[in-house]
């Protein structure tokens, strides 16, 4: 694959065999990012774990300091007292039935989150195949089946992310804007990484996180040292 003269630059600047504390590793993020659009930072990390076995998924959600910079649309599928609550929030797109039926029968998908109360479980459920492979259908262990449907929503306003493992093992997730700079970007990445540390399933053996790295939309990946990460410090 052959790349620009900006990315090859960037590359430069990088050392390829070294493993950076956090704020290292982002702060190269920001300065090898050179398109002319915001990028976003994403990490990518890589567990000891095998997603293939129930006792070992690793998967939840949490509400990033600084947010994530991108504008999060919500759909709000609820009735009664809960589409008040609902639209006080800040939820895009409030109701029922209406909006189930325009999913299965138009495809529409103008929205970046899915919100919903247990009662409506029955009704959201009808759109598994739909929104399932989008990473779309709403989970209680991600907050988005909660009978605290307005703070659902503020959260997903403010920034929450979920995060959950691929088939490979590996968990991708947005931290934020290049234009956050090194701190708030750190601040982002140590809150996930703990959290994902903390979700360390008990059948999990031997190292947990094998292997982490950061990068912007358009730049190179740098590689975090995976044994001080989320709380944890090298022996």
């Amino acid at each position: 694959m052959k790349h620009g003269k900006k990315y090859v630059d960037s590359v430069k600047l990088i050392d390829r065999t070294k493993q950076y504390d956090a704020n290292e590793a982002l702060g190269l993020c920001v300065k090898t990012a050179t398109a002319k659009f915001d990028e976003t930072v994403e990490v990518h990390v890589k567990l000891g774990v095998d997603s293939r076995h129930a006792d070992q998924q690793v998967r939840g959600a949490i509400v990033l300091p600084h947010g994530t910079g991108k504008s999060v649309k919500v759909l709000a599928v609820c009735k009664g007292d809960n589409v008040k609550l609902a639209e006080e929030a800040g939820a895009d797109y409030v109701g029922a039935e209406e909006f189930t039926q325009k999913i299965q029968a138009e495809g529409w998908m103008d929205f970046d989150v899915l919100i919903t109360t247990p009662d409506m479980m029955g009704l959201v459920g009808r759109l598994g195949k739909v929104l399932g492979p989008r990473g779309l259908m709403p989970n209680p262990k991600a907050g988005t089946v909660t009978t605290d449907i307005a703070k659902a929503i503020k959260e997903a306003k403010a920034g929450k992310i979920e995060y959950r493992l691929d088939k490979t093992n590996i968990i991708h997730c947005p931290i934020g804007k290049v234009s956050f700079g090194e701190e708030k970007l750190t601040e982002n990445f140590d809150t996930l990484l703990t959290a994902i540390v903390k979700a360390k399933p008990a059948a999990s053996k031997g190292q947990y996180i094998k292997s982490c790295a950061v990068t912007s939309t358009m730049g190179p990946g740098v590689r975090v040292n995976p044994n001080k990460v989320g709380g944890q410090s090298e022996a």
